[in-house]
């Protein structure tokens, strides 16, 4: 049995493979890297003294309290961020997939650009301003960062969803909310939820980083011992970040992996 000839190359490809290439050769060749002066003896015994310096860990029972209350703290405000987000994006992702016309569309898509454009640590900076040093402003810089993320996946989600069974609902004199109900939105919400936990995961990480500008959390914590040069106090908090993360990863691989199977 003859095999059917390959498709025709495109020369676009091979032209954006080439603009590609060259731009990674330019991005070496304008960055002044100084890779060598990794190795040297004087690099190496600077860094081997730093990260003596963390060793041993903190593990006074009082000072594990103070990392378990950041820790949840943490936490708390990765999910509720999150949560925030959700209904957020949700709710410009409707307008932005096009179901209220093109000038919604147009609006919603452009109001979701600005809230992902602008990262967690800038709207943190911006928000502390008026709310103040702690968790409060964190979270909402979270929640206003990560709507733009998710009310864009979802806008593509629901564009990308099959239009046949909500156009059958709507021919049969269903309402337009109804039909979306129970049409468009149950094709879409296994695929919303694996993008949330995602989101999530890396809320963890992105609300250990607000904590460095006053967020509150472990960050607040790191900071605060690293700028006093505890370095045994800030190894507790750091073991402590990478315990919560690996504990929220395990959790959101099992819940995508149980909403993934057939």
């Amino acid at each position: 049995m003859q095999m059917p000839a390959a498709p025709p190359r495109s020369a676009s490809g091979y032209l954006l493979l080439a603009a590609l290439g060259a731009l990674v050769v330019a991005s070496f060749a304008s960055l002044p890297l100084k890779l060598s002066e990794f190795f040297t003896p004087q690099a190496l015994d600077t860094t081997t003294e730093f990260l003596a310096g963390f060793a041993p860990p903190e593990l006074s029972p009082p000072f594990l309290r103070k990392c378990l209350e950041a820790t949840a703290e943490t936490l708390s405000m990765s999910a509720l961020g999150t949560l925030l987000a959700v209904l957020g994006g949700l709710a410009l992702a409707l307008p932005a997939a096009g179901r209220f016309g093109i000038l919604a569309r147009a609006t919603a898509r452009a109001i979701l650009n600005v809230l992902r454009s602008i990262p967690e640590l800038v709207w943190a900076s911006l928000l502390l301003v008026a709310a103040g040093l702690g968790p409060f402003a964190g979270t909402l810089a979270l929640a206003l960062h990560t709507s733009g993320v998710l009310g864009r996946l979802f806008a593509d989600a629901l564009e990308n969803a099959e239009p046949l069974p909500e156009q059958t609902l709507r021919t049969n004199g269903a309402a337009a909310m109804a039909s979306f109900f129970y049409a468009t939105l149950p094709q879409t919400l296994p695929q919303m939820l694996s993008y949330t936990l995602y989101r999530w995961e890396n809320n963890i990480r992105a609300a250990t980083v607000l904590g460095v500008v006053g967020a509150g959390g472990l960050g607040q914590m790191l900071k605060y011992h690293l700028s006093l040069f505890q370095m045994q106090d800030a190894a507790t908090v750091v073991i402590c970040m990478l315990i919560l993360v690996a504990m929220v990863d395990a959790l959101s691989f099992a819940m995508r992996h149980a909403l993934t199977r057939r």
